[in-house]
């Protein structure tokens, strides 16, 4: 059975007339692919002048409009801002000593005259005294030294602060050292973040520096040479081009946080990747239909030509159907509120589209101009038995036996997904390691005060007032919260809360709950990083049903376009499904629960980053519903020709087998190279995204999927009698 004969005539859609134009003008299209991805990289990374990506992004808690926001608000709006703080820790000295104290009111009388500097705080420069109450925050609670503060303008931003903060650090730096055997440490939460976005930098580089060079030796293994392998190469780095731009052009539109660029990345790189390997095994396909065994020096223009038309035109159209899955399942993130969410929805949209224009353009010119070497070493066709065809046979043999088998192993992987617990981490997310993290460790140990309470309470009411709510809050797990009240202004005031357990612990997250349960007389807004989880969890369940009724409901008509079936689109949604929920216990088993803490060098924090759980869900239906499109479109062509099911489904697996494990395979190893990086959300999105592709394309597309189409034979077609008639009509065949 060979494609080019049977095919019916296509000649005035659009995609072969695509393909044909670019048969005849390859050098252009790569030419001009050449100076947009050129533009890209210079764009995202400054290389023009311009700001770069990574200077614009942001990192924090995936805040959504509810209480914990309002109340922050309402402090910035008052002149408080948590990041408009910089904090020096002194260790080796006493802070008493004279030469602490004539050090630290010299510096503190440059610090005050520096632009955008607000006050400086010390103990050395407390009227009453370092022996007082009011400096007791600034002195550590074990050893010795002492903590300054510098508070700048909440309303000083971009080049302003950062020319304010190096200041401040050169002179910072002048008085550790005008203080003999002192040794200092500075940082604070806008350093933090600066931190993590520059571990986002490090992290796609590493990810990047170790997925392409394996991916590309994995490559020339699957194609057998370098030619071809490099085509998909070629096409992901255009890809990755494509979404650092497209990135740096929603930045300007919307608030993007640092693991955004990662994820987005990553997808672009994987989706580029499989439908490079697509595109390019298909034109060999076709080519070698034509050249019918002749060396490949005597395949002529003509047939170069009519081989590429095809293939964007067959390829082409998979990509497309699996371009708009994946687009679905993004657009599924778009309906919940919070902002990452919202960003990498759309930003992961704008991705999609490139890795389906360097599908349909790029990789297809490549390919015209490599033709003849890429059947270098033969023109054979394919057989067309194989592993794939033996492997669907024996599962045809115990179809049932093989469901259950796969059910149980799916389901066992799937239990941990049961117990998760989110969090939303700051310091935790960088390594122990990390300077910034250990400054903060040191800062809650040594400082407790000056770390920030677990929880505040904004009370819209005077001080006298706060004071008498601080004084009877109320009893939660069997601890009575201890607040500290103090003056914002006339009319709003804070109260600090400290709880055990830290700012996530369950006390926190059960003492939110309580304080907004036993209100006070006057408005408050709990705040805290509880708060903010207890928000954005209380989010996602009021969305999540709308995003799911959304994918799912785009997921089955789109099949049923490509299919003309119902079975189909339903049993393809409900195993992925079942897939992605193993691939999500398998994050909760390594990460919450601490396996292989060792071996991907992390630290547990007992719980997964809120954003990882919809992440995982999302990319990974998207990239499952990719196979499922790869090998769909391979039975559907089948089935569409007369062949019967069973033979569709043996013949299709066969001729997709291939490559959808060669697909899985690289894309594994892509995710496998951001496990790599130091950033925990980061390796908990590879981990998650590289299990949830492994199992799909192994135990669901080549068990599970050729098991079910023959158990239920000829109802895998079925559909109701108006649906078949209106598929008749409006229905994507080939």
């Amino acid at each position: 059975m060979t494609d080019a004969p049977d095919h019916p005539d296509r000649a005035a859609s659009a995609l072969p007339h695509l393909g044909a134009l670019i048969g005849r003008h390859p050098r252009t299209v790569v030419v001009v692919w050449l100076l947009a991805v050129v533009a890209a990289f210079g764009g995202a990374t400054g290389a023009f002048g311009n700001q770069s990506l990574f200077d614009r992004l942001q990192s924090g808690d995936p805040a959504v409009a509810g209480e914990n926001l309002q109340g922050r608000d309402q402090l910035v709006a008052a002149g408080r801002s948590a990041t408009s703080t910089h904090l020096l820790q002194v260790t080796g000295v006493q802070a008493s000593a004279p030469a602490s104290v004539a050090a630290v009111r010299s510096a503190a009388a440059d610090l005050r005259r520096i632009p955008g500097v607000v006050s400086v705080a010390a103990p050395q420069l407390v009227p009453s005294g370092i022996g007082s109450p009011e400096a007791r925050a600034l002195l550590p609670t074990t050893g010795d030294g002492f903590a300054a503060v510098v508070t700048f303008d909440p309303s000083l931003e971009g080049a302003a602060r950062d020319r304010a903060q190096a200041q401040v650090d050169t002179r910072l730096r002048e008085l550790v050292a005008d203080v003999p055997g002192a040794k200092g440490t500075t940082g604070g939460l806008a350093d933090l973040i600066d931190a993590i976005t520059s571990q986002v930098e490090k992290d796609l580089r590493a990810g990047e520096g170790i997925a392409l060079p394996v991916s590309f030796l994995v490559m020339v293994l699957v194609f057998g040479g370098f030619i071809a392998a490099g085509m998909p190469i070629v096409g992901a780095i255009a890809s990755i081009g494509g979404a650092l731009a497209s990135l740096l052009a929603f930045s300007h539109l919307i608030d993007l946080d640092a693991t955004v660029v990662n994820v987005v990345t990553v997808l672009g790189l994987g989706l580029c990747i499989d439908y490079g390997l697509l595109t390019v095994s298909r034109f060999r396909e076709e080519l070698r239909s034509r050249v019918q065994g002749r060396p490949a020096s005597e395949i002529t223009h003509e047939e170069v030509l009519l081989s590429i038309a095809r293939t964007v035109d067959s390829a082409g159209r998979t990509v497309v159907f699996s371009g708009l899955t994946v687009a679905i399942s993004l657009g599924g993130l778009l309906v919940f509120e919070a902002s990452t969410l919202k960003a990498i929805g759309s930003a992961g949209l704008s991705v999609v589209l490139v890795a389906m224009l360097v599908a349909l353009t790029l990789v297809p010119a490549l390919c015209v101009l490599g033709a003849r070497r890429l059947l270098k070493r033969g023109t054979e066709q394919a057989p067309e038995e194989g592993v794939f065809s033996r492997l669907a046979t024996a599962v045809f043999r115990r179809p049932v036996l093989v469901i259950l088998a796969v059910l149980v192993v799916l389901g066992t992987l799937a239990a941990p997904a049961f117990q998760l617990k989110l969090t939303s981490s700051g310091k935790e997310l960088l390594p122990v390691s990390a300077p910034q993290r250990e400054f903060f460790t040191q800062l809650e140990q040594r400082y407790p005060q000056l770390s920030g309470p677990d929880l505040q309470v904004v009370a819209e009411t005077p001080l006298a007032r706060a004071q008498e709510y601080a004084a009877a809050l109320p009893v939660v797990d069997g601890h009575r919260l201890v607040g500290r009240a103090e003056r914002v202004d006339d009319t709003l005031s804070l109260v600090s809360v400290d709880v055990p357990g830290g700012p996530l612990g369950d006390t926190a997250r059960h003492a939110v709950t309580a304080l907004q349960a036993d209100r006070p007389d006057f408005p408050t807004k709990v705040i805290g990083q509880a708060s903010g989880l207890h928000d954005f969890t209380g989010s996602l369940r009021e969305r999540a049903p709308y995003a799911f009724a959304l994918v799912a409901l785009a997921t089955l008509v789109l099949l049923f376009l490509m299919t003309g079936s119902v079975v189909i689109p339903v049993k393809a949604l409900l195993m992925n499904v079942v897939s992605l929920g193993a691939s999500l216990g398998v994050v909760v088993w390594v990460f919450q629960q601490g396996h292989l803490e060792g071996v991907l060098e992390f630290d547990s924090v007992g719980a997964i980053e809120s954003t990882i759980p919809l992440l995982v869900l999302a990319f990974g239906f998207g990239l499952s519903m990719d196979y499922e499109v790869f090998l769909l479109s391979r039975i559907v062509e089948l089935h569409e020709r007369g062949v019967d099911n069973d033979r569709a489904v043996i013949a299709g697996l066969q001729r997709s087998g291939r490559i959808i494990t060669s697909a899985a395979l690289l894309v594994v190893i892509v995710f496998s190279g951001f496990v790599a990086g130091r950033l925990l959300v980061i390796k908990e999105t590879g981990v998650g995204l590289a299990v949830a592709v492994l199992l799909d394309a192994t135990l669901v597309r080549m068990l599970l999927v050729p098991a079910t189409m023959k158990l239920l034979g000829t109802w895998n077609w079925w559909a109701p009698a108006g649906l078949r008639r209106w598929h008749a009509r409006f229905g994507i065949t080939e």
